[in-house]
């Protein structure tokens, strides 16, 4: 049934709400089947889900009156968070800087998912975080890290990753042992360089005080004072993560994020990740946290694969349970 709702928007507001060539416009009147008309101060909504349109166009206008940047991202999310519980509360997330990258672009919590991951990592001592590509999983680990860093909190960061291979061997690349696993390491350079700058991240490792190896290194090894991130600990394997695990020692905090539907692990070994944060559900100053498809803040294409990919798995699994049947 179709209707017309008006709401004050102020004229301020309107590039930002509206988007270059009114793109944001579209694709709020797509998923709504709305029209959208801007009259000066006010804007008009008809219509069959006029109030969910309008319901977004609000939240696009606080985001706009804080001055935040209104990406294509954001609005899909808005879109597809409409119906949860946290959607009247979904602006204030913008309120919770974590730092400031290179540039001077504050870093912060893009969906409400991975504002609660945030919250996660302040309240324990090791958080997990599981969930596809694209969710911000470690680029916020390594905020979070770098910022206890710079406020003293811990006294150097340790990040590390298994050196599984993804339908690659190890021993064609060229190189030293450092020089092939290094590959492997490199989102995590990257992100060091993003948010804390070449020079910085040059100075602070030749002194020993930010460390960036392989998994296989930490063995042995009793790691206090410092920030833990461990990487794709989706290949660990249950060894290789109960050894992780009992590294941690005083006045350390360790996030370890992975992906579960990307294991490359060889076949008939269990990934660790999966292992742990079963086992590990119910203990005290753990916190685990799931990410979904929602909290994708790549370019929208990467949630548009993300889902395709769960759609497909979850198909595979119908058929095979109907196979055993």
């Amino acid at each position: 049934m179709s209707s017309t709702t008006q709401i004050e928007l102020n004229p301020r507001l309107i590039g930002a709400v509206f988007g270059k060539l009114d793109e944001n416009i579209r694709k709020i009147e797509g998923a709504f089947s709305v029209t959208i008309v801007n009259r000066g101060e006010s804007v008009l909504v008809s219509g069959r889900d006029t109030e969910k349109a309008a319901q977004v166009l609000n939240k696009l206008a606080a985001f706009a009156q804080k001055r935040e940047d209104i990406s294509e991202q954001t609005v899909n999310y808005l879109i597809a968070s409409l119906e949860d519980e946290d959607f009247k509360n979904i602006e204030k997330i913008s309120d919770d800087q974590i730092c400031l990258n290179i540039y001077g672009r504050p870093i912060k919590p893009k969906t409400v998912g991975q504002k609660a991951y945030v919250d996660l990592i302040r309240r324990n001592t090791l958080v997990f975080s599981v969930g596809p590509a694209g969710t911000g999983k470690t680029y916020l680990a390594m905020a979070m890290a770098i910022t206890a860093f710079k406020n003293n909190d811990v006294s150097r960061i340790i990040l590390t990753r298994p050196a599984i291979e993804a339908g690659e061997k190890l021993g064609f690349l060229p190189g030293d042992l450092q020089q092939k696993v290094d590959p492997y390491l490199r989102p995590l350079y990257d992100a060091l360089h993003e948010i804390m700058g070449h020079d910085s991240f040059q100075k602070n490792q030749e002194r020993g005080l930010i460390e960036v190896a392989p998994l296989a290194y930490m063995r042995g090894r009793t790691l206090d004072n410092s920030f833990i991130v461990l990487d794709e600990a989706q290949n660990t394997t249950s060894e290789q993560m109960k050894m992780f695990l009992t590294r941690i020692g005083f006045g350390s905090k360790a996030v370890i994020t992975g992906d579960l539907t990307q294991v490359d692990l060889p076949e008939g070994k269990k990934s660790g990740l999966r292992e742990a944060v079963a086992i590990l559900a119910n203990v005290e100053d753990i916190g685990i946290s799931y990410l979904t498809k929602k909290d994708v803040v790549r370019h929208p294409l990467v949630q548009k694969i993300v889902d395709a990919y769960e759609k497909h798995g979850a198909k595979k699994a119908r058929r095979t349970r109907g196979a055993r049947q």
